[in-house]
């Protein structure tokens, strides 16, 4: 008997110039996913059911048709962003959950999850912080790139610790006293940069499990999510 294959779903950091991009587009009820997944989720029409062109329901597009595969472009905590084939040409709309079914027994529960996380990430990517349950990449699209890392391979994954140091410029003054006045005058010597803060970011498999500060740089104590959602095809 073939072992299921377990894939884990999270919102991975595509391109460098693209880290601080909302994860909800514009729409703040709609998890988009078929832009950041790097496999996408594939579902299964069992039901015939109407597609809209809008999440809330309002413009009927037409029936979709059973019996038919498609992939799961975006969702809200009540319907569905599938193309799918109404009996003519493919349709792109949202469709209501009942009319879906997956290899896995437990996809409504684990895409509500999916949906829920994917709010609570995209929401602290905004505040740029970091928490216990993110990705990697999620940290990066939230902090940027670290001032150091310290990275270990394995056949599992990367496990390691990144480091954020946040540095201010401190100026250093000399004071000079005028030989003819007498007065004396502050004058500038030096700017060095010293820190002011650290984030110490520890992770393994791509999911981070320690957070350590050095200063208080969020409100209350440190965040956990809940860890990327698994999959079973």
């Amino acid at each position: 008997m073939t072992k299921p294959l377990l894939i884990l779903f999270a919102l991975p950091l595509l391109a460098l110039a693209d880290s601080r991009r909302s994860l909800l587009d514009s729409d703040p009820d709609v998890v988009y996913l078929d832009q950041h997944l790097e496999k996408p989720i594939e579902l299964r029409i069992i039901k015939e059911a109407p597609i809209f062109s809008d999440k809330e329901g309002k413009r009927r597009l037409g029936m979709v048709t059973k019996d038919q595969k498609v992939v799961l472009e975006a969702m809200t905590e009540r319907a569905y962003r599938v193309t799918a084939r109404t009996g003519g040409n493919p349709v792109k709309g949202w469709v209501a959950p009942w009319a879906f079914a997956s290899k896995d027994p437990n996809f409504v529960e684990n895409l509500k999850k999916l949906y829920e996380r994917q709010l609570e990430v995209a929401k602290l990517i905004e505040e740029n912080r970091a928490a216990i349950g993110m990705t990697i990449d999620e940290v990066a699209q939230a902090l940027g790139n670290p001032t150091k890392t310290k990275v270990r391979q394995t056949e599992k994954g990367r496990s390691g610790s990144w480091e954020f140091i946040d540095y201010e410029e401190v100026p250093h003054y000399t004071y000079i006293r005028d030989p003819i006045t007498g007065r004396t005058f502050r004058q500038l010597s030096h700017v060095t940069q010293e820190e002011r803060g650290k984030i110490l970011i520890e992770f393994e498999d791509e999911v981070v499990t320690a957070i350590e500060q050095s200063e208080d740089n969020g409100p209350g104590s440190v965040k956990v999510v809940v860890p990327p959602v698994v999959f079973f095809w």
